[in-house]
């Protein structure tokens, strides 16, 4: 303890505060390496649920007894245990995906439910089996299904129902192809739905668009992706610019046509009828005595009269050809095509070695167009047109090369990067601590040492004996050493001193310590004397 009260005695006011930090520093960096050292490692467990879902995953977690953070939408727990917990919820169905499904109706019961609390039961089941079907594509983060049953009326005929599915997008975007799929989706689910009459909604987005205006840019995307195709073999990448137009039919037009032809008809069925009919007439005499007698003999013979008639009747059925067509045609058909390309040009060197860039001759466009043609379905009669045409593209400068995102610094965690920096105060702490005070040390001890300001002094006025004393130099001008004097006094700084001059310095001292001095050369005169 004494050689640390004299060390610290010693020690000057910066030298002391500079001990102070530097203990302190070391204090700290060694509390905060022991901190992070026993701290719990934390693991992502589930992020950007909702706070129902949150809720009940947090409630297991605390029944569990393992550590958890909750931090924004996000929950952390101890990277240990993050897997087993996965695993110990997904078989307690936690997180829940979307609406209850059928299961609801696993609790109704026939005594106290009426038709209309089971309808609604239905339907609300089987909303939530389509979300969580729903909620299965990737990308989709949250969905809600709304299903407007048609209501049934006696013997009145069920009018469509409608439905609409609302999408909460956790990565990228919906696009018409998807939402397309979704339609069909809750079509099959719900017997007698038109996929016309389901709405996809992104709650970013709003409504997406299914329609024939989507049809369209894809078609148009995909011709123009075969146009780029068949042009880069030859033009190279980056050299051709393609621009298409397509215009579709939107409107959908039904056409009835009933046509009679009674030159051409066909005998169906065929009656024949015959009738004959024969008629006798006798006109008896008058009643005399004669009619009284046997038959045969007094009777008067009167008039007769014979009829007969013949009657034949025919009916003949023919059809007579009718043609009935029924035309539908549907939104889609192509009514007009436009399709421009341009095609950058060659690069010629010259003989005094510029290169100049010239268009394309005209029968390597002529052919590029032939293929253009071909790729898109052209059709002169339906007014498409196909312009290609070769102009020199403008050259663009090297900007540089951009610098690649992250690196080391963004694959660690905050923790690792508050580590780091700790473990490098420590570091540069015990440098500062117990280094330098030893490079110190070091250089000191690698000095000459230093003459005592008394020896000087006598050094200066008397000479040794035997060696004669210079004029105009001093002992110590003239390379002569005093031996004995060693160097004693506090340390001193490592800086060089300003050199002075030794006489006005050895004059100085003399009146600083007048005392030492005459003792000293007291001592020196004596022992001359001796000798």
């Amino acid at each position: 303890m004494q050689k640390l009260a004299e060390y610290w005695s010693e020690r000057s006011g910066s030298q002391k505060r500079l001990i102070i930090a530097a203990f302190a520093a070391t204090f700290l960096a060694v509390a905060g390496f022991a901190w992070l050292a026993n701290r719990t490692p934390m693991a992502l467990l589930y992020s950007g649920l909702d706070p129902a879902q949150a809720g009940e995953v947090m409630a297991q977690l605390d029944k569990s007894a393992v550590r958890s953070e909750i931090r924004g939408d996000a929950i952390w727990v101890d990277a240990a245990e993050r897997d087993r917990l996965r695993m110990t919820l997904a078989g307690m169905g936690l997180p829940s995906a979307g609406a209850a499904g059928y299961e609801i109706l696993d609790g109704m019961s026939g005594f106290g439910t009426t038709s209309q609390m089971f309808d609604a039961a239905y339907w609300r089941a089987k909303e939530g089996e389509l979300a969580r079907t729903i909620l299965a594509v990737p990308g989709v983060k949250a969905a809600r299904v709304h299903i407007a049953a048609p209501a049934t009326h006696g013997y009145r005929r069920d009018a469509g129902g409608s439905a609409s599915v609302t999408l909460t997008m956790g990565s990228g975007t919906l696009d018409a192809k998807q939402a397309r799929s979704l339609q069909y989706l809750v079509a099959s689910g719900v017997p007698g739905l038109d996929p016309e009459k389901i709405k996809v909604i992104d709650s970013a987005r709003g409504i997406i668009s299914t329609g024939e205006e989507t049809v369209a840019a894809d078609r148009a995307a995909e011709m123009k992706r075969n146009v780029e195709r068949i042009l880069e073999p030859h033009v190279g990448a980056g050299n051709a610019i393609v621009e298409l137009n397509l215009d579709l039919v939107t409107e959908t037009e039904q056409l009835s046509e009933q046509k009679v032809d009674p030159n051409n008809r066909a005998l169906v069925s065929q009656e024949n009828e015959e009738a004959t009919d024969q008629s006798t007439n006798s006109d008896k005499g008058a009643v005399t005595a004669s009619s009284n007698l046997p038959e045969g003999t007094g009777t008067s013979q009167g008039d007769q009269s014979k009829s007969s008639s013949s009657e034949t009747r025919q009916r003949q059925n023919y059809e007579v050809s009718k043609v009935t067509r029924d035309v539908v045609r549907r939104p889609g058909a192509t009514r007009r095509l436009t399709v421009a390309v341009l095609v950058n040009g060659t690069a010629q060197t010259a003989p005094d070695g510029t290169r100049t860039i010239v268009p394309r001759s005209e029968a390597e466009l002529e052919s590029l167009r032939e293929l253009v043609a071909s790729a898109v379905g052209f059709d002169e009669e339906r007014g498409d047109v196909i312009t290609v045409k070769s102009l020199p593209f403008e050259t663009i400068a090297d900007q540089g090369t951009a610098a690649e995102a992250g690196g080391l610094l963004s694959r660690l965690a905050l923790d690792d990067l508050a580590r780091l920096a700790l473990i490098g105060i420590f570091a540069l702490a015990i440098v500062f601590t117990v280094l330098r005070p030893v490079l110190r040390a070091r250089a000191v001890a690698a000095l000459p040492p230093a003459p005592d300001a008394g020896a000087v002094a006598a050094a200066e006025l008397l000479p040794p004996m035997g060696v004669p004393a210079v004029a105009g130099q001093s002992p110590a001008a003239s390379g002569l050493a005093l031996p004995g004097l060693a160097m004693s006094g506090p340390e001193i700084d490592l800086a060089p001193p300003v050199q002075a001059d030794p006489v006005a310095r050895l004059r100085a001292l003399m009146r600083e310590r007048q005392g030492e001095s005459m003792r000293l050369l007291s001592g020196w005169i004596d022992a001359r004397e001796d000798v």
